[in-house]
């Protein structure tokens, strides 16, 4: 494993020269176009050409005689482009789905290429030994004619994206603005969906039928967690699909009997968990953080809005557990554990078993109610809902009003209602109007 691991360093070795520079090539294009199928709804479309395009090498060998790549590829090429007009004709002259026109397809072609590649090795021509390997592919069989083919195409997909970045990203995002261009969005349409067929043909030959689709469609998915503009995610699905054909190609040379083309798509894989855990705005964990921090904001918010309408009812500044643990319809268990909490935050204090309210915790607790009772007057006094039904609302919304949206609420109650915006009262009449938990 160490002379293998040394071999593939060294770069030496002239047929890992052209599986590294391959695999790189296939990711990274792979990548690139992934990120506007992605984005356009077409993932599944790789997956449909892959398959369209196994009839296609077993036609071009049937006609041809020869296993050379680009009479391969073009005849993988002809069976697909065959096939994304058969799934646009299908979607458009009749009532079938995409995507259950994209299943149609997939499936009749891939039976149609599996009964010709049987076929073919059946005939027992001799030459024929190979082609199957498009089904799953086989990196290590490249050459140097094959890289120069690969070279090519990505250099025709690299200076189309490159030309056609703009007219791509109003496809996807705004069809109709396109069309308002001058340009026809079914032919901008036409053009990505021929780019992603020249994607897929670069990578048959190293990821095979099967596993295209994933070269596709994963560093894409992955890149999306990472970013919100479409330029920096093509630059990060690019980059992971080039990373996952380098790491693949490297993994695979440590033990030869484990083929490149599925170890680039554990690598992407391996990407796309990274990006799904620890992403930092879209990832599972940033969320999870994002819940737990508005769920603890919720809890004090409620917590310090009933301390204040209590204390205003009962006209004393210090207060009980068991006081707040009725008011809050909570436990007194949980009215001490988030009590302790807020002292160590700095909202709240305890002395001689009673809770008072620091100068920051007053000061949070009135803008609450204050947020709280000008939400009920907006909603009721716009004829949203009826005094009666505004608490429940108000109480959910109260925790995500900002300083800037009340200004604006107190400025159109005092307009429209003459409501002195310091004298906010309870619209239901009395002091304390705290919803309990779980209770209207």
């Amino acid at each position: 494993m160490l002379d293998n691991a040394l071999r593939f360093l060294s770069l030496a070795d002239a047929n890992v020269r052209f599986v590294l520079l391959g695999s790189l090539l296939i990711g990274a294009t792979g990548g690139m176009l992934g990120s506007f199928a992605v984005l356009r709804r077409r993932s599944l479309l790789g997956d449909a050409l892959a398959h369209a395009a196994l009839p296609g090498v077993a036609l071009a060998y049937l006609a041809t005689g020869s296993k050379s790549l680009p009479v391969l590829l073009f005849g993988a090429t002809v069976a697909g482009v065959l096939g994304v007009l058969l799934i646009q004709f299908i979607t458009q002259y009749t009532r079938v789905k995409a995507d259950s026109a994209i299943g149609i397809v997939l499936s009749v072609f891939f039976g149609i290429g599996i009964v010709l590649l049987t076929h073919i090795q059946r005939a027992g021509g001799g030459n024929q030994s190979g082609l199957d390997k498009f089904l799953f592919g086989q990196a290590a069989s490249m050459v140097g004619d094959d890289l120069r083919v690969m070279t090519v195409l990505t250099a025709v997909i690299i200076v189309a994206v490159l030309a056609l970045y703009k007219e791509f990203k109003a496809l996807i995002f705004d069809a109709g603005f396109l069309s308002t261009l001058g340009f026809s969005a079914r032919k901008v349409d036409a053009m990505l969906m021929g780019l992603i067929v020249l994607t897929v043909m670069v990578g048959l030959q190293a990821v095979g039928v099967v596993l295209i689709a994933a070269m596709l469609i994963t560093p894409a998915v992955a890149a999306r967690f990472w970013s919100e503009r479409l330029g920096t995610m093509v630059v990060i699905s690019t980059a992971f699909g080039g990373v996952s054909g380098v790491v693949g190609t490297f993994v695979s040379s440590l033990a030869p009997r484990i083929p490149t083309g599925p170890v680039m798509v554990l690598v992407a894989t391996l990407f796309f968990v990274v990006s799904a855990l620890c992403a930092p705005s879209r990832g599972m964990l940033a969320r999870w953080r994002r819940h737990r921090h508005n769920a603890e904001r919720e809890r004090r918010h409620h917590f310090l809005r009933a301390f204040i309408e209590l204390s205003n009812k009962e006209s004393r500044n210090t207060l009980p557990a068991s006081s707040l643990a009725v008011e809050l319809g909570w436990k007194v268990s949980r009215v001490e554990r988030l009590g302790r909490k807020l002292a160590r935050q700095g909202y709240a204090q305890r002395s001689d078993g009673l809770w008072y309210l620091t100068d920051a915790g007053v000061e949070e607790g009135i803008f609450i109610v204050k947020s709280h009772r000008l939400w009920e007057h907006y909603l009721y006094y716009r004829s949203i809902l009826d005094a009666d039904h505004v608490d429940r609302p108000a109480d959910e919304v109260e925790h995500l009003l900002t300083p800037e949206i009340i200004a604006d609420l107190e400025q159109i109650l005092a307009e429209e209602r003459g409501i002195d915006p310091d004298e906010v009262v309870n619209i239901h009449g009395t002091l304390s109007h705290y919803r309990r938990g779980g209770r209207e």
